[in-house]
């Protein structure tokens, strides 16, 4: 059952006669406990609600368009709260997190229902048989899972958690019921890594086409690991070892399948400083959401943009742009061809050293507001400062560590320019901020 909030006026449920309040019991007999419930069945185009006003049976007969939306509102986007995570993963970031930040930030979500409507990845520890019958039956595809492992034994080590070996059964049912699977394995070093890599990729493959893509990621490691399972990063030549393997797997798969499945996380390049594949090897970028191919979609799309303009820039104003230490030679490079292009401009790129989380933690998202004024402050940045989208998140006007976009400009003295994560945002951004555009 799940309350209405607000009704919206002259739309389908005010005219039936819904009022806020009203506890909605079920749509055409099947009962209704959170967003996917209620979407799917609301699909029909005649509705017949059963709720409660007052602790009375009340009910409702609506016509409509097949997709129409009916105008009720409910007190959260879920309808429900939120599935916590159950487990206790040796490589958990939340964990990792220092002390004294905001309560939202250690919330463990693993909830199949924000995998389906938002792309966030799930263990199946909080799934039972019924809620995968119910994903089949509702064709929530794609569903992001985090694999790690399918050695049961290793995977409940790793999870900490007695069940996380029995859920991988879920991923054939998965398959059975024609939903598509892409995976994640969070690598940790001589755990799951080598020989244990290999049978995990092995397993999945098999599920092909269901499992569509799989991204291969090394476990993000903090400063703040006291009290926690004992894991180093993996060294430059550990990590070019995992890069051949998963790519010559990656090679067989392609000729067997026509698809390679798997792929390596940038950073992984990065590290042992190997150029990103080209664009046709990341098949239309399945996991860039998951730092799988973003940098070379992006570096694409800059090419593209530089070469379809063809306008003057005549205004020069000095602009700054700020970056983790991951993607600072591919914004230095970025810089260098627009520079080709429209003539010399005054960009300046620094490269922001992540003292908040530590010297492992390279990516541009993970930066927070501190250690840009610390870093910044004292600096000619010009009239404007370019950041990455990444490092804001949801909050969108808030960094990890609280301090607010307003607040870094007013230490540091300068407009701050947000860029979304694509080649033209990028290059729009920076063409508009040397012509000194609001």
């Amino acid at each position: 059952m799940v309350t209405v909030v607000s009704v919206l006026p002259h739309s389908k449920g005010a005219r039936a006669g819904i009022m806020p309040g009203d506890t909605i019991v079920s749509i055409d007999k099947n009962e209704i406990n959170d967003v996917l419930d209620y979407r799917f069945y609301l699909a029909s185009k005649n509705l017949e609600i059963a709720a409660l006003r007052d602790g009375k049976a009340v009910s409702f007969k609506i016509s409509k368009d097949e997709y129409e939306d009916i105008g009720l509102e409910f007190e959260t986007f879920l309808m429900d709260k939120k599935h916590s995570c159950k487990n206790g993963c040796i490589f958990c970031f939340i964990d990792q997190l220092p002390k004294g930040m905001r309560d939202t930030l250690y919330f463990k979500d693993d909830d199949s229902r924000l995998s389906f409507l938002q792309g966030n990845y799930i263990t199946l520890t909080n799934l039972t048989k019924s809620d995968i019958e119910r994903i089949i039956k509702m064709r929530m595809s794609p569903v992001n899972i985090s694999v790690h492992t399918t050695d049961k034994d290793l995977r409940v080590k790793m999870m900490k958690n007695k069940h996380a070996g029995d859920v991988l059964e879920y991923l054939s049912m998965l398959a059975e019921g024609n939903i598509t699977m892409n995976c994640q394995i969070v690598l940790c070093r001589g755990i799951n890594d080598g020989e244990s890599l290999e049978k995990t990729m092995r397993d999945l493959s098999k599920l092909y086409p269901h499992v569509g893509s799989v991204s291969v990621v090394p476990a993000g490691l903090t400063d703040h690991r006291d009290g926690l399972c004992f894991l180093e990063p993996f060294t430059k030549s550990e990590t070019e070892k995992i890069i051949d393997t998963v790519e010559g797997f990656a090679d067989e798969c392609k000729r067997k399948y026509g698809s390679r499945i798997f792929f390596c996380a940038d950073e992984m390049y990065i590290k042992c400083e190997r150029e990103l594949p080209n664009e046709e090897y990341y098949e239309g970028y399945p996991q860039i959401q998951n730092g799988v191919g973003m940098l070379r979609s992006m570096s694409e799309e800059i090419d593209l943009a530089v070469s379809d303009f063809s306008g003057a820039v005549e205004k020069r104003a000095k602009i700054s742009l700020a970056t983790g230490k991951a993607a600072y030679p591919f914004v230095c490079e970025w810089i260098k061809k627009i520079k080709e292009k429209i003539g010399n401009i005054d960009a300046g790129i620094v490269e922001i050293e992540n003292r908040f989380f530590g010297k492992n933690i390279t990516v541009a998202g993970l930066i927070v507001g501190k250690d840009l004024i610390e870093q910044l402050r004292g600096r000619e940045l010009g009239k404007y400062l370019l950041l990455p989208s990444e490092m804001l998140r949801y909050e969108k006007d808030k960094f990890l560590d609280d301090v607010t976009v307003s607040e870094v400009e007013n230490e540091l003295g300068v407009k701050i320019v947000i860029v979304p994560s694509d080649g033209y945002s990028f290059f729009d951004a920076v063409i508009d901020s040397v012509s000194g555009k609001e």
